[in-house]
């Protein structure tokens, strides 16, 4: 989604700049124990949004320790992506959930 921001305006000017990119949320679902999709591209500012359809709590744990998201069972987890690399994170209450999230810088 692109949206149009155009804060020339207040400046008395009429144009406005290049379009600006808006921040989208990624969907990862973690169903039967598993995060799917598995691995994700994103910019930084976008939202990653984890929605669990099991039975039991999880969590989605930065490797480097940047955040450590508890998504409750049948529940939602969310964050804010900041900068630019790539991330792989775990389920810290089930090991072998792994996944990745390769950040770009915004575009």
């Amino acid at each position: 989604m692109v949206r149009l921001l155009c804060p020339a305006w207040l400046l008395g000017l009429t144009i406005c700049p290049l379009p600006t990119v808006a921040a989208e949320t990624i969907r990862i679902r973690i169903e039967d124990l598993a995060y799917t999709p598995q691995h994700v591209a994103a910019h930084v500012g976008d939202a990653v949004e984890w929605t669990s359809r099991d039975y039991v709590a999880h969590t989605a744990t930065a490797r480097n320790r940047e955040w450590d998201v508890v998504i409750p069972a049948g529940g939602i987890g969310r964050v804010m992506l900041t900068h630019a690399g790539k991330v792989e994170y775990y389920c810290r209450y089930h090991p072998n959930m792994q996944g990745s999230i390769s950040v770009a810088a915004p575009p």
